[in-house]
């Protein structure tokens, strides 16, 4: 066999590689992005059990638009009222329940906005490593054990008044710190609040829009910055599809059934997932 015969099947088994760990961790990340059981330990645990290298940046940024798609679509009818409604406030029209919830989405995202820029050193820095993102998995996962046995769990999401937009926002902030899950602290803080599980799981679901718009556009500027232009566009648009498709199925059930099977089976996964962390990575 030539040496040329030799390199073409490398680079054949390496492309077959780069769809296979594309389509895993695909799935991975529109999965765990709204579940409250921490993406990012999960993305850390996966590659490194079957050896493969960092996804990239690339990678994160077209998988973080494929959930954005999945929310924005599920969620079209609402985010049509939200945005219509605010647009006519500023108009000087009538104050409606969603242009109250528009403001109250707006509001909750300056905390994790204003927390990115101070803090975005200090979190790559010392937080981003697999002890401290199992430590923050467990730590958070007690938190929503404790939030879904004690919130009261009567208002419904309309109900959300100016104090719970500083506690969801400033728990959203707190999602900062790799492990401790966005959906699953913004929805122990709703549940903190006394919002249902519903209701804490569709606002959380709804704030991610524009937290997702801003970490996109916030990774978009750092790969703008590093000039890459061996970019793979169909593994990219494999990745947006197969993410968004895994993102929209875990929406529609996590609504469907949390009042029904409650919090805890994630509790008790976050518990585990934390404890392989620590054995895997000491």
């Amino acid at each position: 066999m030539s040496s040329q015969v030799i390199s073409d099947q490398a680079i054949n088994n390496q492309a077959i590689g780069d769809w296979v760990q594309t389509f895993w961790l695909s799935i991975l990340q529109g999965l765990t992005e709204f579940l409250p059981i921490s993406s990012s330990g999960h993305l850390i645990l996966l590659p490194s059990l079957l050896g493969w290298e960092d996804q990239g940046l690339v990678f994160d940024v077209a998988v973080h638009v494929g959930t954005l798609i999945a929310v924005v679509f599920y969620f079209r009818k609402e985010v049509l009222l939200l945005v219509t409604d605010w647009a006519r406030s500023l108009l000087g029209g009538p104050v409606t329940v969603y242009s109250r919830l528009a403001w109250a989405i707006g509001f909750a995202t300056v905390f994790v906005g204003v927390a990115g820029v101070l803090f975005e050193s200090l979190i790559d820095d010392v937080f981003r490593n697999p002890i401290p993102i199992a430590i923050a998995t467990i730590v958070f996962g007690i938190v929503l054990g404790l939030t879904d046995r004690y919130g009261k769990r009567v208002r419904d999401i309309h109900s959300v008044g100016w104090r719970d937009v500083c506690i969801i926002g400033f728990a959203q902030a707190i999602a900062l710190i790799p492990g401790t899950s966005r959906s699953g602290i913004t929805i122990s803080a709703g549940l903190a609040v006394g919002l249902t599980r519903e209701a804490a799981a569709r606002f959380s679901f709804l704030l991610s829009i524009p937290v997702i718009l801003l970490a996109g556009g916030w990774q978009g500027r750092k790969l703008l910055g590093q000039g890459n232009n061996s970019i793979d566009i169909p593994l990219l648009i494999f990745a947006i599809m197969i993410s968004a498709l895994f993102a929209f199925i875990c929406i529609h059930y996590f609504l469907r059934f949390i009042d029904r099977v409650g919090l805890m089976p994630f509790v008790i996964y976050r518990l585990f997932l934390g404890i392989i962390l620590i054995l895997v990575f000491m």
